[in-house]
């Protein structure tokens, strides 16, 4: 299989088993932390194939580039400067991605709370009765061995 026939398997079974398919993906642009709002049809054009950690295959991951970035301004706004994103983090005990989906939580007027709830059954967040999946710059959606644990489970 061609990596990108592997690039667009992976992105098809993950479509098919994702509870939502609403996303707000964070990234750092020009001094800020954004927020875009999109849905699973931008997904194609902002996600990669990328090598999976501990031999699961590979992964699906949101490692925007520039030009990725430029798209995604569209439908983005600034949720905080970069500067006090990366104080935040520092001081923390979460990962970059953590601390965005904590402030888009807190963003939306709600608490946050770290949970392990698999894409499969939730978003990350609820907002106005849709289900979101948050993801920030970096991020892996999914891996060959997770789809296969999921698939075989269905």
């Amino acid at each position: 299989m061609t990596n990108t026939a592997l690039f667009h398997e992976l992105l098809n079974q993950y479509n098919a088993l994702s509870f939502t398919h609403e996303y707000i993906l964070g990234f750092e642009f020009d001094s800020n932390i954004y927020m875009a709002t999109v849905n699973a049809e931008i997904l194609p054009f902002v996600t990669c194939l990328d090598k999976a950690s501990r031999g699961a295959g590979y992964s699906l991951r949101f490692k925007p580039t520039k030009a990725q970035k430029s798209l995604l301004m569209t439908y983005s706004k600034v949720l905080c400067s970069a500067k006090f994103f990366h104080e935040e983090t520092a001081e923390s005990k979460y990962n970059k991605g953590e601390i965005f989906e904590k402030m888009v939580t807190e963003s939306f007027g709600q608490e946050w709370e770290k949970d392990s709830v698999p894409f499969t059954e939730a978003g990350d967040v609820e907002y106005k009765g849709v289900a979101y999946q948050i993801k920030f710059e970096s991020a892996t959606f999914t891996n060959e061995k997770i789809l296969q644990r999921f698939t075989r489970n269905a």
